[in-house]
């Protein structure tokens, strides 16, 4: 890799861990949520994840999903993601406590991920609680179906955390638990402006994590940090 530094603190470490934001999926293609360019600039993308407003019409989210979330089967893994996975598979990173709700760490192969934004591979029914796989979905909302219902008549969500709802709470507590137990965290692609997820790379730090952040823009943990790095594919390449 472009930075030995950087591999032998991972070496040397007990419990590395990485922590991603949105920045590693813009290099798979995915807009980002936030920042200068980010969707929810756009007032109709932060209304997509009302949960009030997806009770009284699903077919908005569904709708400005169809390619957000359901056209992404041509989406592939970025480097950072193939990389992370490839570290894991040697041992050398324990998990990842990811915000993004694409499923790309999982394509390439992470096995530890904790999605703490929950995440869109299962979908249940708001009234009797069926459940249904992305995959299935997918299929259902490229052929028009929009919103995809249970055969009782509701309509199926993602388990994807919406404004209004909680945190998944086995995928917090899971990232809680590696905020505290890891020696190294990798923040990776992400500003940390958003709460409460913000809070677990300052656990770790808190207790006595090293930390080192790549990501384009400025984050209130940087002069905390024991290495920076400003673009993801130049330091992990």
């Amino acid at each position: 890799m472009n930075h030995p530094e950087l591999y032998e603190m991972l070496l040397q470490s007990r419990h590395a861990v990485a922590f991603t934001g949105a920045g590693v999926s813009t290099l798979s293609g995915l807009p980002a949520f936030r920042g200068p360019k980010g969707l929810y600039n756009n007032p109709d993308y932060t209304r997509m994840f009302d949960i009030d407003l997806f009770d009284q019409e699903p077919g908005v989210f569904y709708t400005q999903g169809k390619t957000l979330l359901y056209g992404s089967e041509d989406v592939v893994s970025s480097l950072v993601h193939e990389t992370l996975a490839q570290w894991e598979s040697e041992g050398i990173l324990k998990a990842i406590i990811t915000q993004n709700i694409d499923l790309l760490h999982q394509k390439a192969g992470s096995q530890k991920v904790f999605e703490i934004h929950g995440s869109p591979a299962l979908h249940h029914c708001r009234t009797c609680g069926e459940v249904e796989s992305y995959e299935t979905i997918r299929r259902r909302v490229q052929e028009g179906e929009l919103p995809p219902r249970c055969s009782c008549g509701s309509v199926f969500k993602p388990d994807i955390t919406f404004f209004g709802e909680s945190l998944p709470q086995k995928a917090w507590e899971g990232a809680l638990d590696q905020a505290v137990a890891c020696d190294l965290m990798l923040i990776l692609g992400t500003s940390l402006t958003v709460e409460p997820a913000a809070r677990i790379p300052r656990m770790a730090l808190g207790k006595g994590a090293k930390l080192v952040i790549i990501n384009d823009q400025p984050t209130d943990l940087d002069r905390s940090a024991v290495l920076r790095f400003w673009d993801l594919e130049e330091a992990l390449g």
